[in-house]
């Protein structure tokens, strides 16, 4: 039968689409179901992938308008184009969607534009436009339909003046004033990225620290850059109302520590206070899937549901809402399904905030170490001290790397500072190998680089740094 499938996969994600590629590479016969209209699902068409193209371009605004002309570079008559900056962002997402498209027809995957709704273990219908239905049968069934904004109640998310994320990825002209509710990793990046194009940005968070589950070290010294650069925060600030007026917002807010009530208005608001599991419509309970108390889909080590050959991956089961963690999810799945040993290590998942400068992390934080009793040593380095950071006059910022105190295992890495996005790879990759600080220190790098800060912040560990 031609829609008789081995593998049938529910989401054109980063976990979806990478699991149906992996799937059909290792020859079984697959299918991917995505409802958007164009694969890659939220993080490539309205998370990451967007978000990135306007940090990078409002940080190239911000650095020829503010900082050129103190290093020598003098330009006059500097504009910005919001419109322009809109349509490149436009044109690097359909590249690479159609991209996706491309790899799936490479490796001989179905993909149906459509809803997936499940009737029985085995069986699909694909619900597209004009009502037109397809039935599917598969040995195999991934659930990898991600998840969708949250919100506060009695706050009407309209995409206008009260925005999610995806609504801040599209503004037509830079607010005046923008405030942010929530202090998490959408609502910083997305600040960050109008603060530099003009706007002035205030955070209202619940707590009195942003970036929750960060080491809160990193935490601190963050918001303090933050704030250095004209964010303004209002810690431990509880949302109550949010009324859009014509182009006027007005946000009501109680400090928690006094229980005074406190106003704000501005041009726009974004809420940002996190995302849930999507699995509306699914048909999950009818099939016997079961879900937690957070709606999360139950799964055991092989990412099996409560139904043998069903299984699920990515936002919609328990573990970091991150596009990399869905893919190696993903890929897992594929493999086990193939009666490989498809396995990942949830220890050495790395968060990435892309700020300026960026925030990185990788393992437990002191906070966890100490909630486990596990004796640990620090070492840190600053990156005011490093070579290349100064010649580059980015210096905010410092490695810090926790080991264990008997065995020198790293345990977590965290870092605050530039580039360090693509530095935290490094740590990840010898904490997957068993890494102590020893072996991080005596491995030799490159001068003059960033990366000298993670030598540096190891050879800390032991109170033996050269350069502070």
């Amino acid at each position: 039968m031609e829609n008789n499938f081995d593998l049938v996969v529910i989401g054109g994600g980063p976990g979806g689409y990478v699991c149906a590629i992996r799937a059909a590479q290792l020859g079984l016969k697959t299918a991917c179901i995505e409802s958007r209209g164009s694969l890659g699902g939220t993080c490539l068409n309205v998370g990451c992938i967007p978000s990135k193209s306007l940090l990078n371009l409002s940080e190239n605004f911000h650095k020829a308008k503010k900082d050129f002309n103190q290093q020598g570079i003098e330009i006059d008559g500097i504009k910005l184009n919001i419109e322009k900056m809109m349509q490149n962002k436009n044109k690097s997402i359909q590249v690479l969607t159609k991209g996706v498209e491309f790899l799936f027809k490479k490796n001989k995957v179905t993909y149906f534009k459509g809803k997936g709704v499940l009737f029985s273990k085995n069986d699909i219908v694909v619900y597209e436009n004009g009502n037109k239905r397809t039935n599917l049968k598969s040995k195999s069934i991934v659930i990898a339909t991600g998840s969708e904004v949250s919100s506060l109640p009695g706050i009407n998310i309209d995409e206008k003046n009260i925005v999610s994320s995806t609504g801040a990825l599209s503004f037509n002209k830079v607010p005046k004033k923008l405030a942010v509710i929530g202090g998490g990793y959408i609502g910083l990046e997305m600040g960050s990225v109008w603060s530099r194009l003009g706007s002035e940005v205030t955070v209202i968070e619940f707590l009195d620290h942003i970036t929750p589950g960060m080491d809160r070290e990193i935490s601190n010294e963050f918001q303090k850059i933050l704030s250095k650069q004209g964010i303004k925060f209002k810690m431990g600030s509880k949302v109550n109302t949010v009324t859009s007026k014509k182009d006027l917002v007005t946000v009501k807010y109680t400090d928690v520590k006094n229980s005074k009530e406190e106003i704000i208005e501005v041009d726009k608001v974004l809420v940002s206070v996190g995302r849930k599991p999507y699995t509306e419509g699914l048909n999950l309970t009818k099939v016997g899937v079961k879900k937690d108390t957070k709606g999360r889909i139950e799964v055991n080590k092989k990412l099996q549901t409560t139904i043998e050959n069903i299984y699920a991956i990515g936002d919609v089961i328990k573990g970091p809402m991150l596009a990399h963690k869905a893919e190696e999810e993903g890929i897992a799945v594929a493999e086990i399904l193939a009666g490989q040993a498809g396995h990942v290590n949830y220890n050495v998942i790395p968060g990435v905030i892309y700020t300026s400068p960026e925030v990185a992390t990788v393992g437990k934080t002191e906070e966890q170490l100490k909630d486990e009793n596990i004796s640990y040593k620090v070492g840190k380095f600053p990156f005011l001290a490093n070579s290349r950071a100064k010649v580059n006059n980015e210096t905010d910022g410092f490695v810090k790397i926790l080991a264990d105190s008997k065995t020198d295992k790293v345990l977590g890495v965290h870092i605050i500072g530039p580039h360090c996005g693509n530095m935290i790879a490094e740590m990840a990759l010898a904490m997957e190998f068993g890494a102590s600080s020893e072996d991080i220190a005596r491995t030799c790098h490159a001068h003059p680089t960033f990366s000298e800060a993670i030598k540096e912040a190891a050879l800390s560990v032991d109170k033996r740094a050269i350069h502070s």
